[in-house]
């Protein structure tokens, strides 16, 4: 299942998060992932396994061109000749020749932003990128940047869960057709908080599913593009395996009812590294 970006190149909705996953984890969970049928790939400069990625694209004998890969900027390279720096340092990590989407990791700024964000339209006219956008922007952010910028982010991912829906971002994103993207969709650390809620373990049984599933499936339902996080490949396979049911629209109100709001990762505009 793809969702198609506002420059019409196509995403998979689910892909494997690799956010401190150490170089040789990643390098088995990216393999044990396409494997079992993922397309999407996650990492970030700062991640330290860009290598290691990009030694089991190239090992799982998948075809490049069927696979999704996302880097991200770090904060340290913001600025258009350090961008233009750090991306070829990327892509030499990755070992290809293309990017399907560059994000800038953090917002620093406004003026950064901006300068950075000039750096990545370049690369996409180069066609070094396939598609461009931001992670961690909040409404204010993302407005400054399409007041500025002459083309428009194609996609914006944030921390989005359970308990911090994102309804009204997504409503902005939706709006400017700008696609959203959840990280830690399983909450990261506070994953307890989500396996033990009563009420996806309600939902969860009533399809015959894990909690993480549903918590999976009800962002896709909304169309949130995910990448779940792990290197166990039985989580992995399970949590790519959430395309032979739909959660009725009771079920998606129950937890939508579940939104308090509250982040597990800093706020975007005290960033402090």
């Amino acid at each position: 299942m793809k969702v198609k970006l506002n420059n019409n190149y196509e995403m998979p909705i689910i892909g494997l998060g690799t956010w401190r996953s150490k170089p040789e984890e990643a390098y088995e969970a990216v393999l044990s992932a396409l494997k079992v049928g993922y397309r999407h790939i996650d990492t970030a400069a700062i991640y330290g396994n860009e290598e290691m990625i990009g030694k089991a694209i190239k090992d799982s004998n998948v075809k490049r061109e069927e696979i999704f890969l996302t880097t991200k900027l770090w904060n340290t390279d913001q600025g258009y000749e350090a961008t233009l720096k750090a991306f070829e340092d990327s892509i030499k990590k990755l070992g290809v020749d293309y990017i399907d989407l560059y994000l800038i990791h953090w917002f620093k700024g406004y003026e950064n932003s901006l300068s950075t964000y000039k750096a990545f339209e370049e690369l996409y006219r180069q066609g070094k990128v396939k598609a461009i956008g931001v992670s961690n922007y909040n409404i204010h952010h993302l407005q400054h940047l399409l007041d500025n910028v002459e083309i428009k982010p194609m996609v914006n991912q944030v921390e989005t869960h359970i308990t911090l829906q994102n309804h009204f971002l997504h409503d902005f994103c939706k709006k400017n057709n700008i696609q959203l993207e959840a990280y830690a969709p399983l909450m990261s650390s506070k994953i307890n908080d989500l396996l033990n809620n009563e009420t996806l373990q309600e939902i969860a049984k009533k399809y015959n599913k894990t909690v993480p599933q549903i918590a999976i499936r009800w962002l896709i339902e909304r169309g949130v593009v995910v990448i779940p996080k792990s290197v166990t490949p039985s989580r992995i396979e399970a949590n790519f395996n959430v395309f032979d049911f739909s959660l009725s629209d009771e079920d998606m109100q129950m937890i939508r009812k579940l939104n308090t709001g509250r982040k597990i990762f800093v706020e975007f505009d005290n960033v402090d590294y």
